[in-house]
């Protein structure tokens, strides 16, 4: 008798420091928890900060390298290896889900950080295939939220759709030596949390036009359009689960269940 995949929920997880890889926290044990809540995923849709492109490109690599994509850290953060299988046939069935644009697909393209600082920690034997979906940071966030949107077929399919970024990040105005909210940062994060949390999506689409606070805790897009996948892939009656909702200094780290 043959049983179907569970519908998985999706994710959006506030990655920060990729220094949390090698650390036990409240963050990164909030993340080893949603890992534990949610289901097994059959496998793993990835889609970080830290790819960006034009054009939207899927990788189709077999056997994904960890991209060690920073510099100043420790030379413990350089040795970590994530060697999760890719699914090349995941990335195909993407391009052909995806109707709004053309997906292309790469082989040449791994794990960057975005990725395998969450999963190293939420399923540490790497033993689910993951792959990358990348961002074309040039197009408005209509465009992400669709992509998002027609990538919920997947979740029939046992696929974790997992967005990793920030939804405050502002690197130029974070203090390193004051972890505490910057009041901006702080009403930024509550703005957005409030309309996920409404469902009021297609502000969050338009989140230029959310004021001067959310203006200045999204100075680019990368980070806070990873949020954007989660929330489009949400369905009718699918109930939003927030957790690790805070924001150090300049950087939040709010993140977002949706089912």
């Amino acid at each position: 008798m043959s049983t179907q995949p569970s519908r998985m929920p999706t994710l959006f997880i506030g990655h920060g420091s990729p220094m949390n890889a090698l650390e036990d926290n409240a963050f990164t044990r909030g993340w080893q928890e949603a890992a534990r809540r949610i289901p097994r995923p059959r496998s793993i849709l990835c889609v970080s900060a830290h790819w960006e492109s034009r054009g939207t490109y899927a990788a189709a690599t077999l056997t994904p390298e960890t991209i060690h994509d920073f510099y100043g850290f420790p030379q413990a953060l350089f040795d970590v290896r994530y060697p999760a299988a890719g699914d090349p046939a995941l990335a195909q069935r993407i391009s052909n889900v995806v109707r709004s644009t053309q997906v292309h697909t790469t082989t040449q393209y791994g794990l960057d950080h975005g990725a395998w600082s969450v999963l190293c920690l939420m399923y540490p034997q790497a033993d689910i295939p993951v792959l990358q979906l990348s961002l074309d940071t040039s197009q408005p966030g209509a465009y992400h939220y669709r992509l998002g949107q027609e990538l919920g077929a997947l979740r029939d399919e046992g696929v974790l759709i997992l967005g990793s970024g920030n939804i405050v990040h502002n690197l130029r105005l974070f203090r390193f030596n004051d972890p505490a909210a910057a009041d901006w940062a702080a009403r930024a994060d509550a703005a957005i949390r409030s309309r996920i949390e409404s469902g009021d999506h297609p502000a969050l689409a338009d989140w230029r036009s959310l004021g001067a606070d959310v203006a200045l805790g999204i100075p680019t897009p990368e980070h806070y359009l990873p949020l954007l996948y989660a929330l489009g892939a949400q369905r009718k009656g699918d109930k939003i689960h927030i957790f690790n909702d805070r924001v150090t200094s300049a950087i939040s780290m709010t993140s977002v269940q949706v089912g």
